[in-house]
């Protein structure tokens, strides 16, 4: 039976979080039993919320512990693009924020650079005066009647928002290097907490950036403990494997109709995406409450599974019967249901008829590949003491 740990708000799983780290090892009193802990959880279940309440714990007397990377970080950054001259875009940053104590004397181009000539091929300047930063791309020409190739230098670009936000993100692992290394204008920072860094990137910097992010943070003068949420699989499994020596790793949900949060160990499997989302689907099934929203949650979970197996369509994975009648109107039915765009944010009930289309395709796909069957059974409740005790 899996068991969950029920929390009441927002700001008290921040207090467990912050008591979790603060625990001792207990074969080595002289060491903490978590330097890490990372949390999975969809998105709009509050991740960016906890780590503003998880900062806010930490400050006394107007000085906070916590370095943090979230959406809050990413809006200290703003375009100037010049809507008169049209010619110099520059990206703004604000200076009052603590996050940029002492930067000037830090020289933080040549800290900045080696994070972001992994992921990126433009270059920057920081102008420390006005607080801006400024781009620039290098583009290579060979001419048509095969002379010597020529380089060429465009100043004052826009980049796109994906390397816009690589960019923040490597500022951010510059400054994180210099609290590990204990640069006076940081040593006030105890924790690190990181909120989704990589909205925008696709798997394989997804990869990249969990790695370089853990051989950062696995450095032996790291002295910080870190805590990171995210809603992303990859990402979230490769730090699951990369830091799991001295890490806690949890399942973050909410429960919508009470709402309070809860959390679930991951320390033994990660806790996979669709997994989560077949969990919720069955039980939308058995309570009747199916939303036309489910549709696009079931056809990902199609899509997801035909790719793993080598089909090139969801409707492989569509039970069909003996004269394919059935298969070809479940799949029919799957194509519309999920190209209506349907919010989860102002849910629309399903039809009778759709609902019981809705639970058979469910419940034909769960009968057809094996699931660990207690994955879908219903939660016990266990106090703080009972929860941390390995099964």
């Amino acid at each position: 039976m899996s068991r969950i740990l029920p929390i009441k708000d927002l700001k008290s799983l921040a207090t467990y979080l912050r008591k979790k780290l603060k625990e001792k090892n207990p074969n080595n009193a002289q060491q903490l039993k978590y330097k890490y802990m990372l949390l999975y959880a969809y998105n709009g279940t509050g991740k960016t919320r906890l780590s503003v309440e998880f900062k806010n714990a930490g400050k006394r007397g107007g000085q906070g512990d916590t370095l943090y990377f979230n959406a809050f970080t990413e809006d200290l950054f703003t375009w100037d693009n010049d809507l008169d001259g049209d010619s110099k875009r520059v990206l703004k940053f604000n200076a009052a924020s603590r996050f940029f104590a002492g930067i000037k004397e830090l020289e933080m181009e040549n800290r900045i650079r080696p994070f972001l000539n992994r992921y990126a091929d433009f270059d920057f300047r920081i102008d420390y005066d006005e607080s801006a930063v400024s781009f620039s791309r290098t583009f290579t020409i060979k001419p048509d009647d095969g002379g010597e190739e020529i380089s060429q230098t465009i100043d004052n670009i826009k980049v796109s928002r994906g390397e816009e936000n690589i960019f923040i993100w490597c500022f951010f692992l510059a400054i994180v290097q210099l609290a590990i290394d204990g640069a006076d204008a940081y040593k006030w920072a105890k924790y690190i907490y990181i909120d989704d860094p990589i909205s925008s990137l696709d798997d394989n910097n997804a990869i990249a950036v969990a790695t370089d992010l853990t051989r950062l943070l696995r450095r032996e003068e790291n002295h910080l403990q870190t805590v990171i949420s995210s809603h992303h699989t990859l990402f979230f499994n490769v730090l699951w494997n990369e830091l799991s020596s001295s890490s806690k790793r949890l399942f973050l949900g909410a429960n919508k109709a009470t709402n309070r949060y809860y959390l679930r160990n991951t320390d033994d499997t990660p806790y996979f995406h669709h997994v989560a989302t077949l969990v919720e689907l069955q039980k939308a099934a058995q309570s009747g409450k199916i939303y036309t929203y489910h549709f696009n949650m079931l056809r990902g979970i199609l899509e997801k599974t035909a790719s793993f197996h080598g089909f090139r369509h969801f409707s492989a994975c569509v039970r069909k019967d003996d004269d394919d009648i059935e298969g070809i109107i479940h799949s029919r039915l799957i194509n519309l249901m999920s190209h209506g765009n349907y919010s989860l944010y102002e849910p629309q009930e399903m039809v009778e008829d759709n609902k019981e289309y809705f639970k058979k395709i469910l419940s034909d796909f769960m009968g057809r590949y094996a699931f660990n069957e207690e994955l879908f059974s219903e939660p016990t409740e266990v106090d703080e003491a009972n929860f941390d005790r390995r099964r």
